[in-house]
């Protein structure tokens, strides 16, 4: 019986990669969250093969009665990649509180919500991965983005400190940071601020989706069993943490 993972924010971008790739080269039983857009879910559905699940991941209790779902229908989950995250950029001068409040639940509520509700399942069986899809802004910082970097940053630390409780029961936790990456979010950076951002990258290009896949998938495999706490910059070479 093939493993069974959740990605959180898996219908698009570099969640779609990263279903498509623990699929195809893993051979996980993938199912794919998401929040809003019902018609591109199926679409998504569709095209892939790949079962959606909507829930918000940060609703403690949705995640909950989700992930048990989730366990119910396909298995007990044994891989999380927490994906799933928003902005709401402006300084803080312009920035509301519930801006702050809704990056902070998404982006890192999820992450503890998600592991809340499967960790316990993994350490009963001896065996699980989490993945935690940080940010170069949680690293390096990123002005008018303060709710974003301190969420994301905060990811990095939520990984090392659960890596350090899983380690004996054969649970991994691993972060990705990735850099700036072609997707839609990407593009909704005017040009010519994105023109500055992909001068200052050393490759001199922006990211692919797939390129995070890679580090996913190994994350997630047999071959990374000794690798927790860590976090993988994948940003070509813009930041060098």
């Amino acid at each position: 019986m093939s493993r069974v993972a959740i990605v959180t924010g898996g219908t698009r971008g570099i969640g779609r990669a990263i279903c498509e790739r623990l699929r195809d080269e893993r051979g996980f039983t993938v199912i794919a969250n998401y929040a809003g857009n019902d018609d591109a879910a199926k679409k998504f559905t569709e095209e892939t093969g790949i079962p959606t699940i909507k829930f918000d991941v940060g609703d403690y209790d949705a995640v909950q009665d989700a992930c048990q779902k989730v366990a119910a229908e396909h298995g007990s989950v044994d891989v999380v990649v927490n994906n799933a995250g928003i902005t709401r950029d402006g300084t803080l001068l312009k920035m509301s509180y519930e801006d702050w409040d809704a990056v902070m639940r998404t982006n890192l509520g999820g992450c503890f919500n998600m592991a809340k509700a499967t960790f316990a399942g993994m350490k009963e069986r001896g065996w699980g991965r989490i993945v935690n899809i940080g940010s170069i802004n949680g690293q390096a910082g990123q002005y008018g983005q303060v709710n974003y970097a301190a969420a994301k940053s905060g990811i990095h630390g939520f990984t090392k400190a659960l890596a350090q409780e899983g380690a004996r029961f054969g649970i991994t936790v691993n972060a990705i940071a990735p850099g700036y990456i072609d997707t839609d979010m990407v593009a909704a950076v005017p040009e010519p601020v994105l023109e500055k951002i992909v001068a200052k990258i050393p490759v001199g290009r922006l990211g692919k989706a797939s390129e995070i896949a890679r580090g996913v998938s190994f994350l997630c495999s047999e071959h990374a069993e000794f690798v927790t706490g860590s976090t993988m910059s994948i940003n070509g070479g813009q930041h060098m943490y």
